[in-house]
């Protein structure tokens, strides 16, 4: 299939400190050729939640017009969008039915009649199941079946990783992307997004944590054998640095944020103690000199407490000894200098940054192969699956595409806030077969695990009063 008969996949990152577009599309080796980007500042939206529904539309809107602006060709209409925020919660469940009919096989209705099951489970007030999600099944005494499909028992059971949230924060999400004249294709948790952009099959064998910290909120998605144990969202992420170095140093929240970015470590140990940063001084006072060391003090404060949160669902799950892929950081907060050495020392896991490079093509921009892009690249991911697994049409009016055809990405610049200067282009050279083999290879492994994480997002939203939203 060449890749104008792809269909231009657009990922939407409603975050609390930015908001990200990202236009793709595959070429003929199965990499991702970055059709437009933009980027604006996030309002409205606190630790992943929104909290002014105006503020967050325009935001959003911004965000799409600079990516229309970036190619000016390209017609937005369709969105895939992140979803986080401090309400996301998840727990273990497990389930058993007696079987009516035990002559017969188990079938597939066996199994999602025992699915159907567990969305009687009992939840606090205010939350709602957000996906069940298979992860091994029993059949009478015999535990960890994949799949009891044409097996023969009596009683069929199954341990579940049920998700759950608040259900106003979740449509109130969509109702922002609604207001700016875009159609939801598909609602996707971010740690999951991320994952897919930063996590190959061999991970998935050995057991990975991904992390993913982020303005508001830091979040978290646990694998091992191959199966998705657990999913969190820890309240603390960049914004609370940023939070402490204002309160700590008594500076300007503009000039905190510059401060972690350009001068900030993770690591004391790292930090030069005979360098100072200079902050002006305000409305005619002395200008105003702050320790490189006092401020990654502050910063590895907060960011132990951050992994200190990440182990303890670790140790929760009791997977300490089993991730034999460690921790996998993404999201803007892998950027702070030193981070994988501070994250070492406290989990006593391996850890790496996690990059979405391995499925961008050649010849885009440096900056986007950046962390804090991977859950927008996982967002175009997991619209590629759905389109692959023929789950959704993107035939029709109301699909992405591109008004010339024969666009050039040579003109697609990003402009990043921490870069005074667009990046040189890299290789535009295309894989060789061995590449698309294995890139082939890594897009099944993920693909049962999206079928499996496939959920009912969307029908949170069918409610009457959605309709009045004019």
């Amino acid at each position: 299939m060449s890749k104008h008969e792809q269909p231009i996949i657009v990922g939407l990152d409603i975050g609390t400190t930015k908001v990200v577009a990202i236009a793709g599309r595959k070429n003929e080796y199965g990499k991702l050729e970055i059709l437009g980007f933009g980027r604006a500042a996030s309002e409205g939206v606190n630790h992943g939640v929104v909290i002014n529904i105006e503020q967050c539309v325009n935001s959003v809107e911004l965000a799409i017009k600079r990516c229309l602006e970036n190619n000016p060709a390209l017609v937005i209409n369709e969105v895939y969008v992140g979803i986080a925020g401090k309400h996301i919660k998840s727990m273990q469940a497990q389930g058993s039915r007696v079987r009516a009919n035990v002559d017969t096989e188990i079938d597939k209705n066996d199994v999602e009649q025992l699915l159907r099951d567990q969305y009687t489970t009992h939840l606090p007030t205010g939350d709602q199941i957000i996906d069940i999600i298979p992860q091994d099944y029993t059949v009478d005494n015999i535990p960890g079946i994949v799949d009891p499909i044409g097996m023969s028992g009596v009683k069929v059971g199954a341990n579940f990783h049920v998700i759950t949230g608040d259900k106003t924060a979740i449509r109130n999400i969509k109702r922002c992307v609604d207001r700016s004249s875009l159609t939801t294709c598909d609602l996707v948790l971010q740690p999951l997004a991320s994952a897919a952009a930063v996590m190959n099959d061999e991970d998935l064998e050995a057991g990975v944590a991904i992390v993913d910290i982020g303005g508001g909120t830091t979040d978290m998605a646990v694998f091992c054998d191959g199966i998705l144990k657990h999913t969190a969202v820890i309240p603390y992420a960049g914004v609370n640095i940023t939070n402490d170095i204002l309160n700590g140093l008594r500076v300007l929240r503009s000039q905190a944020e510059q401060m972690k970015v350009q001068f900030g470590t993770a690591l004391v140990s790292e930090a030069n103690k005979n360098s100072y940063i200079t902050i002006p001084g305000l409305k005619g006072l002395p200008a105003k000199e702050v320790s490189v060391v006092n401020l990654a003090n502050i910063i590895q404060a907060r960011m132990e407490e951050i992994l200190e949160y990440v182990m303890l669902h670790i140790r929760h799950i009791g997977l300490e000894h089993r991730l034999n892929g460690g921790i996998i950081i993404t999201g803007g907060g892998a950027r702070l200098k030193h981070i994988t050495q501070l994250a070492e020392y406290v989990t006593g896991l391996d850890v790496r940054i996690g990059l979405p490079n391995e499925h961008l093509a050649g010849g885009h921009n440096d900056a986007l192969m950046s962390p804090m892009y991977s859950t927008c690249i996982g967002l175009i991911l997991r619209g590629y699956h759905d389109f692959e697994s023929g789950k959704l049409n993107f035939a029709g009016d109301s699909k992405n595409y591109i008004r010339d055809e024969d666009d050039s990405l040579s003109d697609i610049r990003i402009s990043d806030d921490e870069t005074e200067e667009d990046s040189e282009e890299g290789d535009s050279s295309g894989p060789a077969g061995a590449a698309r083999d294995r890139f082939k290879k890594r897009q099944e492994s993920m693909r049962e695990l999206f079928d499996r994480l496939r959920g009912k997002f969307m029908e949170l939203f069918e409610d009457l009063d959605d309709q009045e939203l004019e």
